[in-house]
């Protein structure tokens, strides 16, 4: 068997290639997993393509492994046995708008950003915001999530429908366009979230939402994290329909601000943003504003312009790059665990002790509102004690959430950081999650190694 030239032959001879550089470019994401070299990389251009490639790729056991923007964070894209990077970005087309039903059609390589400034044109947006760029189809591989969850839900919310080709190459269609539906399993669902173990995305359906009429965001300063945290939890108690409500302690905006030159009090922070009409936000606005007073807040900020708010969120979304910038030849290291809302206060409270008590820089940002937190540590990487240092620390913070009633991720998903929680977080469903694997890919060539692996 000659990979490389079977594949071109199947193909065309540009949609295949050895060439280093970008094998390299295949055998990473934004993680810190060691790096494994495709054998060759194929970019899909249609389905039928995706479909050649899987049914090659059964026929003689190649691990294949779905590749997009590579901005995940467990490992998700590393083709650990080698074989096929299945590229799918040249796959970017929006398909179909449907403004009357909220929904879209689009192939798995459009990205957030280029989706949204299609959208805007109908008055609609796409709400799930994980910061990164990513592409639809692995949002929703991974099931993600991000800034606006407390609001609009996970991407797994979001997709009414599948196209999906199967390990032997079989195209399999998903749910359909109703809003609900009580006929049969929910293979929709299972398959958002399956990380590329399952199947390849080739079309989904999207739910969208009309554009707020009106957007306020503002600052919340407090004493201490736990105040923020106190904080976040009356607004939801509250019922206050707040569309983002994210935390950032000291260590991370003192990043942002050598990062980016901004001027942010360096004291733990709440950025908050509201999402209606006119009349309804002033009415939102206020109400957060005493919550968050009675919680000791500090000093409650309004952003007044457009532009302003939107340097507050890119501040945000840049935190792990920003924080991490300050310690020079090192690499973050960022994981997140998701816990009752209730529990939330003590699951932060102890994560930044064990960061306090490491030798490792670490800060803690997160989207509160849904119980949901990140660690960002800084790594260097070729140090074997700093980074076993990090995973012990990673390691506290898992089993602390799992005791809590928790998960080991609330959006960054499994991949390879997360699967030696698995068995704990899932004990005896564990196995049933294996036989379902079995099913849609019996000889184990979809993105193996991740996920419900042995």
């Amino acid at each position: 068997m000659d990979l490389l030239a079977d594949l071109q032959a199947i193909l065309r001879a540009d949609q295949v290639t050895a060439n280093e550089t970008m094998r390299e470019h295949h055998s990473r994401d934004e993680s810190y997993h060691a790096p494994v070299l495709p054998d060759v990389v194929v970019f899909a251009e249609s389905t039928e393509d995706v479909v050649q490639v899987l049914r090659y790729a059964h026929e003689h056991d190649v691990p294949v492994t779905p590749f997009a923007v590579g901005s995940s964070l467990e490992g998700h894209t590393i083709p650990v046995q080698a074989g096929i990077s299945l590229d799918l970005m040249r796959m970017n087309r929006i398909l179909e708008v449907r403004p009357d039903d909220f929904l879209v059609r689009v192939q798995p390589g459009v990205t957030k950003d280029q989706l949204n400034a299609a959208l805007a044109r109908h008055g609609l947006f796409f709400t799930v915001d994980p910061g990164a760029d990513a592409s639809m189809g692995g949002m929703a591989a991974t099931n993600a999530s991000g800034t606006t969850t407390v609001r609009y839900g996970v991407m797994r919310d979001q997709v009414r429908a599948l196209e999906v080709v199967l390990a032997d190459g079989t195209v399999m269609h998903t749910g359909t366009l109703a809003a609900k539906s009580s006929s049969g399993y929910h293979l929709t669902g299972l398959l958002v979230g399956s990380e590329g173990t399952l199947g390849v995305f080739t079309e989904l359906w999207l739910r969208v939402y009309g554009l707020p009429e009106k957007v306020m965001a503002a600052r919340a300063a407090f004493p201490d994290v736990d105040a923020c945290v106190r904080a976040s939890t009356a607004i939801m108690g509250a019922g206050v329909p707040v569309a983002r409500m994210e935390l950032a302690d000291p260590h991370i905006l003192r990043g942002v601000n050598r990062f980016k030159g901004t001027s942010f009090p360096e004291v733990p922070t709440l950025f908050l943003e509201f999402h209606g009409s006119s009349s309804s936000l002033t009415q939102d606005v206020e109400t957060a504003r005493a919550l968050l007073e009675d919680e000791g807040c500090m000093a409650y900020e309004m952003v007044a312009t457009e532009d302003e708010r939107r340097r507050l969120w890119d501040a945000r979304h840049v935190a792990a790059t920003a924080f991490t910038a300050q310690f020079a030849g090192k690499r973050h290291l960022a994981t997140d665990v998701c816990v009752p809302l209730s529990r939330l206060a003590e699951a932060v409270a102890h994560a930044r002790q064990w960061i306090d008590a490491s030798d490792i820089d670490g800060g803690i940002v997160g989207h509160v509102g849904d119980g949901n937190f990140h660690a960002i540590l800084a790594v260097d990487p070729d140090n074997a004690s700093e980074v076993a240092e990090a995973y012990r620390i990673h390691e506290r913070m898992v089993e602390h959430a799992l005791a809590l009633g928790g998960t080991c991720t609330g959006e960054h998903g499994v991949g390879l950081g997360k699967r030696k929680f698995q068995v704990a977080e899932h004990s005896d469903s564990l196995a049933m999650m294996r036989q379902i694997k079995c099913v849609f890919d019996p000889k184990g060539i979809l993105n193996p190694g991740k996920l419900v692996s042995e």
